[in-house]
């Protein structure tokens, strides 16, 4: 099954694994045991009849778990268990866009000891969860807990700082896991709505070019890599959402359609290219891509986002690259003058494809034209951060000006 494979894939190249032997290490297998009674008393504490806290599914590489709010609005969060578990806590990630889910998540990647334990984790997240949304801790995060020898041998993990446990076990436990591993590999029935929760992404890739598909894996291998390295750039909030507009700008029939292209600056999630290709035809903008495509080979519109570990509770910064461009709200140094590009003017509702549609319809409206006369260097990040930043102040002073609904 894939949960099975994809952990026999995750534990290939760990140390503790010889493809040679006909078991790995056996202290490995007893942390592996005593994972699995954890699931177990997390699936046994918070079923998918309870009223705040869902197992929705579960396995020795992901929880997929369903928080419900007191409005009883429905929040699906996902722990990835990592190959160096539990010296280092899951990684968790939310499909929630509410920013309380968010900070709930964060809290957890702090942790340290028995509270990397996944029943541990899941206590720390429920309590965290139930602050930020002012609700009682339901009574099983204080009930919750393992057999006493399972205990005993997470005690024993942490007290060796997870890298090795002996060799007590003999060839009948070993069997009992073989066992497990079966039982582990039987289905469990779901309703509609967990088959909905559990599918949603493989759905989602049904929607993809494979092209696609292998940036959100490279992005997902590199997001483990820095974390086990505790070289972790960013923030939870927003990587896991600008991870969502990715995926939801690959699904769109704009991005397929070719209306505009993106691509990541050295495979970094912070920091795309967004090439607009396509404008209202009957423009004189349109007009000059055509020429543009003739003088030059280039049919598009190049813009740069950057985005801070604020997202998306503060807009990306955005700026043309090229062409120049006279007209179109363009500033000096390439900086929009937009206010929804501005934190007055922003909103973390708005996504990143409603952004660019929104850039490409103001730079028509703005009468854009392309100047094929302007020097090189006409536009740089510096200028354009400093125009902006002017941009700003002014209208932090003045407000804005919205034109009469007859100029468009």
């Amino acid at each position: 099954r894939k949960s099975l494979l994809s952990f026999l894939i995750l534990i290939k190249d760990c140390p503790w694994f010889s493809p040679t032997s006909r078991h790995p290490n056996r202290g490995k297998m007893a942390c592996l045991n005593v994972l699995k009674t954890e699931i177990k008393a997390i699936e046994a504490s918070f079923p998918k009849t309870h009223d705040r806290l869902q197992v929705v599914s579960a396995s020795v590489d992901e929880l997929t778990c369903k928080f419900i709010d007191v409005s009883g609005r429905k929040h699906i969060i996902h722990a990835n268990i990592t190959e160096t578990y539990p010296q280092t806590p899951p990684v968790w990630f939310s499909e929630s866009e509410d920013p309380k889910v968010a900070e709930a998540v964060s809290c957890l990647t702090g942790t340290t000891g028995l509270d990397n334990h996944l029943l541990y984790q899941v206590k720390l997240l429920t309590k965290h969860l139930c602050s930020q949304f002012s609700l009682p801790v339901p009574k099983e995060v204080e009930t919750m807990h393992v057999s006493a020898a399972a205990a005993a041998e997470v005690a024993a993990s942490v007290a060796a700082n997870g890298d090795r446990h002996g060799d007590s076990s003999d060839d009948s436990d070993l069997g009992d896991m073989e066992e497990e591993d079966e039982e582990e590999d039987e289905e469990i029935p779901l309703d509609m709505e967990d088959v909905e929760a559990v599918s949603k992404k493989a759905r989602q890739d049904e929607d993809l070019g494979t092209e696609h598909l292998q940036v959100l894996e490279r992005l997902k291998a590199n997001q483990r890599r820095d974390y086990m390295k505790g070289t972790v750039s960013g923030s939870v909030q927003a990587t896991d959402r600008l991870m969502k507009e990715l995926r939801d700008i690959y699904r769109s029939p704009n991005f397929k359609s070719g209306a505009y292209q993106v691509e990541l600056v050295n495979d970094s999630l912070y920091e795309w290219n967004v090439k607009i290709g396509r404008v209202d035809p009957d423009s004189p903008l349109a007009t000059d891509l055509t020429t543009l495509r003739e003088r030059e080979g280039k049919d598009h519109i190049l813009l740069s986002f950057m985005f801070k570990d604020s997202f998306p509770f503060d807009p990306p910064f955005v700026r043309m690259v090229h062409p120049v461009l006279s007209g179109g709200y363009v500033l000096d140094g390439g900086a929009l003058c937009m206010e929804l590009m501005t934190p007055q003017g922003w909103s973390s509702a708005y996504t990143i494809e409603a952004v660019i549609m929104q850039i490409s319809a103001t730079l028509v409206k703005g009468k854009a034209r392309i100047k094929f006369d302007a020097p090189k260097g006409t536009y740089s990040l510096a200028r354009a951060q400093q125009s902006f930043k002017s941009l700003v102040h002014i209208h932090e002073k003045n407000g804005w000006f919205t034109p009469p609904q007859s100029d468009g």
